[in-house]
């Protein structure tokens, strides 16, 4: 009799061990549950704000590049005759009207001395940004320039040592004073001027021109 119920209570022991390991065990899926949900959803939020603001940064940098530029001057009904002889431009440097009729290589090119502004005039044509500085820029400023410069195709660089301002941007029609490489006018002037509206022949070529 005592067997039987000695047998009896290990049984029982037994069930109820194993219940417990069972409890434990569903008690750790549903932690486990829980913490793929959190993660999921942690997941899901940051990449629905990381689009979020990837979208908020590109309206802004279209808002920026169709906005109107702060101080820029503009030049219309410019002449686009091809030349052989000098120009004599109403604006230094000049924004467009008669020019060479062989471009100057525009495809990302910095050049260290003056070049000649009908051959110039003839990349503005092709929709190139035409960055100048004279003698009073910083030479931190022409080196950051250079840099972008460098990296942009249909984009030219040159001193012009007679132009009012340290540092110019040109494009067809277009021309705006900045006073240093941080100023953001830089960034908004290339993404709104490299072959941009602007342009009287969009696509023509930037290389193939003159290079000296």
């Amino acid at each position: 009799m005592a067997s039987a119920k000695n047998q009896n209570s290990a049984a029982a022991a037994r069930r109820a061990k194993l219940e417990e390991a069972r409890r434990k065990e569903r008690a750790r899926e549903r932690r486990g549950r829980l913490i793929t949900i959190g993660a999921s959803v942690a997941v899901v939020t940051a990449l629905v704000a990381g689009g979020g603001y990837l979208v908020y940064q590109a309206n802004e940098k279209e808002k920026a590049a169709n906005g109107p530029i702060s101080g820029e001057r503009t030049w219309k009904d410019l002449k686009q005759g091809h030349v052989e002889t000098k120009v004599d431009y109403p604006m230094t440097p000049p924004v467009g009207g008669d020019h060479s009729q062989v471009w100057m290589n525009c495809n990302a090119d910095v050049y260290t001395e003056e070049i000649p502004n009908e051959n110039a005039v003839h990349s503005l044509e092709h929709g190139a940004v035409w960055v100048t500085y004279n003698d009073e820029a910083s030479e931190s400023d022409i080196k950051a320039l250079t840099e972008k410069v460098k990296k942009t195709p249909y984009s030219l660089m040159s001193p012009v040592k007679d132009q009012k301002d340290p540092l110019m941007l040109s494009a067809w029609g277009k021309q705006v004073t900045v006073k240093d490489a941080s100023d953001s006018r830089v960034g908004q002037f290339f993404s709104k001027y490299v072959q941009g509206p602007q342009t009287p022949e969009p696509g023509a070529a930037c290389t193939g021109g003159r290079d000296k």
